[in-house]
């Protein structure tokens, strides 16, 4: 294992920040921190960055109960750098931090440089860059050491779409080569690229566990139905039936109180003359499962 964290906490005087968070990440994996803004997830990488110490706790990384710094990665939302460097200055910089040998050093800037797509930038004043540029060259100082754990919180934030979808495309291919851990409050992007999912409130853990498991395990029984010709009123009327919404005359979204009770709505439009044009399970989104979630 690669990170286990077991009932961390922090606290500020009376105010909690994080509760109780049990966590584990094995290499090559990335896990997504989900929740709305003061939920703990700045908190939580702070201190799994050895940024912030925890109020009690455990921490292990590699199997010690110590953090490694030189095998950690770490991406703050707002990234400070000194505006009188260029890019290529300020990876190097940091490359000497983090003990890199000076041997070959210029090269991986360089290498770095292009993958976030700054090579034609790297002797540019970063005084002169924009947000989006200034994050994607944060990104190349996190991983300029190769961690094996790379720390990103809010990796797309300052980015436009074109950007975000670079950005996540790195992160596709960084997960073959170090563990992930993100924070994110755009849905669709932890939906792109992570394995597991914790989502928090008000540092509290409200869920955690694989993607697939958090979409495809809610508890209702919710199918789309489509006739030929418009939907009669008994149909929401069914006592099997525990909600109905009307998406167009034709259209509506079933929730039935099990999932046996499917082929009793078949048969009752059947033996009424109703021509099915659609039935189906209804997928749920990450965002439907988000929703459910939080505001338990």
């Amino acid at each position: 294992m690669l990170l286990s964290v077991n009932d961390l906490k922090k606290r500020y005087g009376s105010h909690t920040a994080m509760e109780g968070l049990t966590l584990q990440i094995e290499e090559n994996q990335c896990v997504a921190l989900l929740g709305p803004n003061g939920s703990g997830k700045t908190t939580t990488l702070n201190m799994l960055a050895g940024l912030l110490s925890p109020t009690s706790g455990t921490i292990a990384f590699m199997g010690k109960e110590k953090i490694d710094r030189r095998e950690i990665g770490y991406l703050p939302q707002y990234p400070a750098f000194f505006p009188w460097m260029t890019a290529m200055e300020y990876l190097q910089f940091a490359g000497k931090l983090s003990h890199m040998p000076k041997n070959g050093l210029r090269q991986t800037c360089s290498d770095m440089l292009e993958f976030v797509g700054l090579a034609e930038a790297g002797n540019r004043k970063i005084g002169g860059f924009s947000g989006g540029m200034k994050q994607r060259l944060g990104l190349a100082q996190a991983m300029l050491h190769d961690p094996k754990l790379l720390i990103l919180d809010e990796p797309v934030s300052a980015l436009d779409p074109a950007g975000r979808r670079d950005v996540l495309e790195m992160m596709m291919k960084l997960k073959k080569r170090m563990a992930i851990l993100f924070s994110t409050h755009v849905l669709h992007d932890a939906e792109q690229v992570c394995d597991d999912i914790v989502m928090l409130k008000d540092g509290h853990v409200k869920w955690s566990g694989p993607l697939e498991e958090l979409k495809n395990g809610r508890k209702d029984e919710t199918f789309i139905l489509t006739t030929e010709e418009a939907l009669p009123e008994w149909v929401g009327e069914k006592e099997y039936i525990l909600e109905y919404v009307s998406v167009t005359p034709k259209t509506a979204e079933l929730t039935l109180r099990h999932l046996k009770e499917r082929n009793l709505l078949l048969r009752d439009c059947m033996e009424n003359d109703l021509a099915i044009v659609r039935f189906e399970r209804k997928n749920h989104t990450l965002e439907d499962a988000y929703m459910e979630v939080v505001n338990q």
